[in-house]
């Protein structure tokens, strides 16, 4: 049975703040929804607690000392979802076939609920039939070697613990692969190339202490409401300590702006509110190179302008600005300065720790206020506003996320973001540091011990040491070069462990056409989704625990580990009763194959499914230095840090220096027929009911929204603009590759506080629209961030 959204969505009403009542009422329908209104808050109590489990959803870090309740509204629907009473078992799938299954929507399939027995798809029924594991393995096993193995894609979700990695990539590896793409691919992986570039480490340097010890934060384009909301705690204290929070992100998000904290019974009786944004920047899609280059030009200029004032005072000229200072610069520097200060920048830190600043300073001093003002969307008054508080603070973290990496140009605005923090040396001290906020609740520590195409990242002389097999050196494919394969009709057989690809991936129809000609198709999931029912001709759906649930092996129970966005390794140990007394743990499930399949190496997949602890004893072998004591450690308070030279001021770049990289341009260059006036740029976004692919419902109270996610929120200039009307509904058609028509049918204009020339939709359903190629042309990051589109009026009846 299918659920179904409002019959008559609601529109445009008032968005409450983060948290609150609002957060309180959502978490308990989600629990009496999934029937588990007692067994829910039991578990939840356990949730990211010292010797419970790590929330299944986002990656924020679990503290040392943890509040009552250390979850939040996403993380208990997380937990809900996975932990509900429906069951996805053999009736169900007696009673669909997958051509009828096709149609459901993605909310419906997973609602479901859980997969209880492995799964083959039988072509006479077209239905998924019960298989044993044994017969699962064995023919998985036999199609794989009957492929070359550059033929086959090995695909990780971000959720996968450090152990099931370990095993992953190496069962790849000694099979003889190196296509390891994964979700990081289409979120951080921007990241993964500007910083080591930058500062040599290949995530963000921040830890939970900055928080505290910052004076001022940077937050860009990250919605920490719907994204990440247990971090509005550690916000939430920021601003009630007096830290300046100045945020860059083009729509004015309630998590961004009020907090209603709802372990603080004052808040929630009184309905006070934390004002978190003290300063609210609301940057052009695109527009972030020119922004922070604004910013810096403001600082530079108004350095030179100290300078020079102190020059003229030292040899006692009038001190009248030479043309590279105008008035505003002076007036700036004097604003900030103590009559005896010499610069606004680090010169002392520049000067011994960083390379490039030459070049960088004179591109910001050459960029015309005109040019930035125009790409950036914001004034120069409000550029300089943020560089005249940024000049003021000793101690400033910086915060992104996707908004700045999933674009075509997300390599440079990560650089832009570490060329700032350079200049007055806010890395390597505390409260000064650079934070990635990451998605999935492990996708950065998947990438830690092995997860990733590109050889040079992993210790393979010390694989074939440890496993004596010779391992593949060349390079794999990355998510977008997995799509091309797939589509080009080179990839054979694909392996999923875990997530849902096929929602994940751009160009969404051709990839279902291209995804049917697979030959083998194995998924190993919790829930069912679109991935699922979109198969190959030989089609294996594999139930695998949960991280919530106890897995109970040879030696007892087991815990497993992953890595928090701030670069600290957590344990996890499940306290819920299994699902069904058929499912399989992930590692047993990637043992299984790999006995099945390999005919070399020397692992010793058995003990490993027995014991735990033995995986994390050879991952601490392979990365002795990373992953120290690790088992003696596993549930330390805090976490695990991971070593990062670059918190302190230890530069592991080529030069020995952290580095001012200087993009080339402030805007990516689009082709002519994606400019015009009818063109708007067009950005992916998540409701507060999903987290990735995954719908929990139809409910977006945060930005007025409930019963549909067919909606494009669009400037009410812009609606006037085009000729349109708030309600009216229309289609989207992508505005690049003219040669292939990508639009998506029948979205509801809302009018909304978005800049001029931008519109934003709901992910996945836009996926179609983002042609393969639209990516960075460095991280392979699809640009869903920014794409180019026409508005036409639609004929199509929207679905909700």
């Amino acid at each position: 049975m299918t659920s179904k959204p409002n019959k008559t969505p609601r529109l445009g009403f008032p968005s409450g703040p983060a948290g609150g009542w609002g957060s309180a009422k959502s978490v308990g329908e989600v629990l009496i929804r999934e029937h588990v209104p007692l067994s829910g808050p039991s578990l939840l109590a356990h949730q990211n607690k010292p010797d419970g489990y790590m929330c299944v959803s986002c990656a924020w870090a679990k503290p040392a000392k943890t509040h009552p309740l250390e979850f939040c509204e996403n993380g208990a629907k997380a937990t809900a979802w996975e932990i509900t009473t429906r069951r996805a078992d053999r009736a169900f799938f007696d009673a669909h076939t997958l051509s009828e299954l096709e149609a459901w929507r993605d909310h419906d399939l997973e609602e479901q609920g859980r997969l209880t027995h492995p799964m083959r798809w039988d072509p006479a029924s077209d239905k998924y039939l019960p298989v044993t594991w044994a017969a699962a393995f064995e023919e998985i096993g036999r199609e794989l070697q009957a492929v070359a193995p550059e033929k086959v894609e090995f695909y990780t979700s971000g959720r996968a613990s450090l152990e099931t990695s370990y095993m992953y990539q190496l069962f790849a590896r000694i099979f003889g692969s190196n296509n390891l793409p994964d979700s990081s691919n289409m979120c951080h992986e921007s990241s993964s190339i500007a910083l080591p570039e930058s500062i040599g480490a290949s995530v963000g340097t921040a830890i939970l202490s900055d928080f505290q010890n910052c004076d001022c934060i940077f937050y860009m384009a990250q919605n920490v409401g719907t994204s990440s909301p247990r971090m509005l705690h550690d916000l939430q204290d920021a601003a009630d300590r007096g830290v300046k929070i100045v945020t860059f992100n083009p729509l004015r998000e309630p998590g961004l702006e009020r907090f209603v904290n709802p372990q603080a019974p004052g808040q929630m009786l009184t309905g006070k509110e934390t004002q978190i944004s003290s300063n609210y920047y609301q940057v052009r899609l695109g527009g972030d190179i020119a922004a922070l280059f604004g910013i810096c030009k403001a600082l530079i200029q108004a350095d030179d302008a100290l300078h020079e004032a102190h020059v003229s005072k030292v040899s006692g000229s009038d001190g009248t600005p030479d043309d590279s200072n105008d008035a505003a610069a002076v007036a700036f520097a004097a604003s900030i300065a103590a009559a005896d200060k010499k610069h606004i920048l680090d010169h002392d830190f520049i000067s011994q720790h960083t390379s490039g600043f030459e070049e960088f300073a004179a591109a910001a001093r050459n960029y015309a206020w005109e040019e930035l003002e125009r790409v950036s969307g914001l004034t120069r008054e409000q550029m300089t506003e943020a560089a005249r508080i940024y000049a003021r603070s000793d101690a400033v973290l910086m915060v992104y996320g996707m908004g700045l990496t999933q674009h075509m140009m997300g390599v440079q605005n990560v650089h832009m973001v570490v060329n700032l923090a350079l200049l007055r040396g806010n890395i390597g001290k505390p409260g000064a540091n650079i934070c990635a906020v990451r998605g999935h609740s492990n996708v950065q520590g998947q990438r830690t011990v092995g997860i990733t195409e590109k050889p040079g990242l992993v210790p393979l002389d010390k694989l074939s040491e440890l496993y004596h097999f010779d391992p593949p050196r060349w390079q794999g494919h990355s998510t977008v070069e997995s799509c091309k394969s797939i589509l080009d009709g080179e990839t054979k057989a694909f392996i999923g462990l875990g997530g849902n690809f096929l929602r994940a991936a751009p160009e969404t129809v051709a990839m279902e056409a291209a995804w049917r000609k697979l030959r083998l198709t194995v998924q190993i999931a919790t829930k069912l989704n679109r991935s699922h029912v979109v198969h190959g001709e030989v089609a294996y759906l594999l139930p695998c625990l949960g991280r919530i649930e106890i897995d109970e092996q040879a030696s007892g129970p087991q815990a497993v580990s992953m890595e928090s966005s701030v670069a600290h390794f957590h344990g996890s140990r499940g306290k819920a009763k299994p699902a069904s007394s058929e499912l399989l743990s992930e590692p047993a499930i990637i043992a299984g194959i790999a006995k099945a399949t390999l005919t070399r190496g020397n692992v010793p997949w058995g003990r490993w499914v027995d014991d735990y602890s033995e995986i994390r004893n050879a991952i601490e072998r392979t990365y002795p230095e990373t992953f120290k004591d690790f088992n003696k450690r596993l549930f330390q308070p805090g976490g695990i840090p991971r070593p990062l030279p670059a918190r302190e001021r230890k530069w592991v770049t080529s030069n020995g220096k952290a580095n001012f990289i200087t993009p080339d341009r402030l805007f990516p260059e689009l082709p002519t027929e994606a400019i015009g006036e009818d063109v708007l740029h067009l950005a992916s976004l998540r409701s507060n009911d999903q987290f990735n692919t995954t719908i929990y419902g139809y409910s977006d109270r945060f930005r007025g929204v409930d019963g549909t996610r067919q909606v494009l929120f669009v400037n009410p200039q812009d609606i006037e603009r085009l000729g349109f009307a708030d309600g009216d509904i229309v289609d989207l058609i992508t505005a690049i590759d003219p040669e292939t028509r990508r639009t998506v049918e029948g979205f509801r204009i809302v009018a909304y506080d978005i800049p001029k020339g931008c519109c934003g939709a709901y992910y996945p359903e836009t996926n179609p629209l983002f042609p393969l190629s639209h990516h960075s042309p460095q991280s392979k990051t699809p640009s869903y961030k920014l794409l180019p589109v026409r508005l036409s009026r639609s004929s199509h009846v929207p679905l909700n």
